[in-house]
C-alpha cells in the first residue's frame, strides 16, 4: 500500500526501529516525495498528530512500506458547558 495525501497512519516499529515502543506517533501525510529510496522504503512528509488530532510538528520521515497502519481517527472532543436555570416571568 503506498501512502496518499491525506492519509492516516500509524507510525511504530514495524515502520522503521526509530519509531518503536514510546516513539509510536500518529501522521497525517501531506505528501509523498519521490526521492530514491532502498526497495520497500518511501520518504512521507507531514503531520505529527497529537491524541486530540491537532498537528503539533511537521516532519519528513523514512519509513518500511511494510510497516506502515492505518490509525483510526481521533474520538471526537466534546465541552462541557454549564447549564443555568432560567426563571420565567
Amino acid at each position: 500500500m503506498r501512502p496518499s495525501p491525506g492519509d492516516l497512519l500509524a507510525i511504530g516499529g514495524r515502520a522503521s526501529v526509530q519509531f518503536a515502543g514510546d516513539r509510536a506517533l500518529t501522521f497525517r501525510v501531506v505528501s509523498v516525495p519521490d526521492l530514491p529510496t532502498y526497495h520497500g522504503w518511501i520518504w512521507l512528509t507531514g503531520y505529527v498528530l497529537d491524541h486530540r488530532g491537532l498537528a503539533t510538528a511537521k516532519r519528513e520521515i523514512y519509513v518500511q512500506l511494510a510497516g506502515l497502519r492505518p490509525a483510526l481517527p481521533p474520538a471526537p472532543q466534546f465541552r462541557r458547558t454549564a447549564r443555568r436555570a432560567v426563571r420565567a416571568g
